[in-house]
C-alpha cells in the first residue's frame, strides 16, 4: 500500500483518481482547493484537508504533518482564478515576485521547486489514470470525412503553435480557418463563442497537450460534457493527442459521440 497526497481541483479527474486509489488499497490524503474542489472528495479520500488558493505554506504544513513525500495534482483550477482571485500567503507572494513570467508553467514550476526543497516530490498527475488516456486512431464508429481531416490537420498546426506560446490548448476550426482560440474561458465557452461566429457551418475541435516532457499539470481533458457542447454547437469532430489527453467517463463519452455522429480521433503528439 502506498501513501501520497493529492491536490484536488475541479471536475471529475480528482474523483476518478481517488476512486482508482481506493480500488488499489492506497492511502491518499486529499488537499482540496476550497474554491474549486467538489465536496465528494471527502468521501473518497483517506483524509481531506481544505485550503484556499494561495495557501502554499499551509499546503506544506499539511503534507509534512501527514508524512507525505509524494504528491500529485488532479483537476483544473480556472486560469482566471489563478491570476485574479488568488490571495497569496507570504511564501507564495515571494514566489510570484521571483517569477520572470506570470504564466501557469512558471507558477507550477516554482511551486514544484519549493516543494522539492522541502523534500516533497510533485509527480505525474495522470499516474493513476493511464487507462483513461486517449489511444491513437479513430476512437468512434464514424471516421472523419476528408473535409474534417483537412480542418483537423490545419487546426493541429495552429493549436500546437499556440500551446507552445502558453496561449490555449484548443482551437475551433471551420473551412480551414481558425474561428476561435481557447484562452482563460475554457473549451466549452470557446466552442459556444465559435458557434456564434460560424453562421451555422460545422466546426471541428482540436485539443493538444503542452509540448513538455511531463504531465504534471494542465492535462487536456474531454468527457461526456464535451460531446454535449459539441453537439449543441454543431462541432462534428474532436482531435486529441494520443497518450496525453484524459477521456473522463470514457465509455459514456464515446457512446454519446456515436449517438451524435461525432468522430473522435487520437493523433500522435507533435514532438518538441
Amino acid at each position: 500500500m502506498s501513501k501520497y497526497g493529492l491536490i484536488a481541483g475541479n471536475g471529475r479527474f480528482p474523483l476518478l483518481a481517488l476512486e482508482t486509489a481506493r480500488g488499489l488499497g492506497d492511502e491518499v490524503v486529499a488537499i482540496a482547493i476550497r474554491e474549486e474542489a467538489s465536496p465528494e472528495i471527502e468521501s473518497l479520500a483517506s483524509r481531506c484537508h481544505w485550503i484556499s488558493l494561495g495557501e502554499l505554506s499551509r499546503l506544506i504544513e499539511i503534507l509534512k504533518a501527514e508524512g507525505i513525500t509524494e504528491v500529485v495534482m488532479a483537476g483544473q483550477v480556472k486560469h482566471a482564478s489563478i491570476f485574479s482571485a488568488i490571495r497569496p500567503d507570504l511564501r507564495l507572494f515571494k514566489l510570484l515576485a521571483s517569477l520572470r513570467e506570470k504564466n501557469t508553467d512558471a507558477l507550477i514550476g516554482g511551486v514544484a521547486k519549493v516543494l522539492a526543497e522541502e523534500g516533497i516530490h510533485l509527480g505525474d498527475s495522470t499516474s493513476l489514470l493511464k487507462p483513461l488516456l486517449a489511444g491513437a486512431g479513430v476512437l468512434t464508429k464514424r471516421k472523419p470525412s476528408s473535409d474534417e481531416e483537412r480542418d483537423i490537420s490545419y487546426g493541429r498546426r495552429i493549436a500546437n503553435t499556440l500551446a507552445g506560446l502558453d496561449v490555449g490548448q484548443s482551437v475551433a476550426i471551420c473551412d480551414r480557418a481558425c474561428v476561435a482560440v481557447e484562452a482563460m474561458e475554457g473549451t466549452d465557452a470557446m466552442l459556444e463563442r465559435a458557434a456564434s461566429l460560424a453562421n451555422g457551418k460545422p466546426l471541428r475541435l482540436v485539443k493538444v497537450s503542452r509540448r513538455r516532457g511531463h504531465l504534471l499539470f494542465d492535462v487536456p481533458v474531454a468527457g461526456p460534457r464535451t460531446i454535449e457542447v459539441m453537439r449543441a454547437t454543431g462541432t462534428t469532430a474532436l482531435a486529441v493527442d494520443a497518450g496525453r489527453t484524459l477521456l473522463l467517463d470514457r465509455a459514456e463519452m464515446l457512446e454519446r459521440a456515436n449517438e451524435s455522429g461525432i468522430t473522435v480521433i487520437g493523433y500522435e503528439p507533435e514532438q518538441k
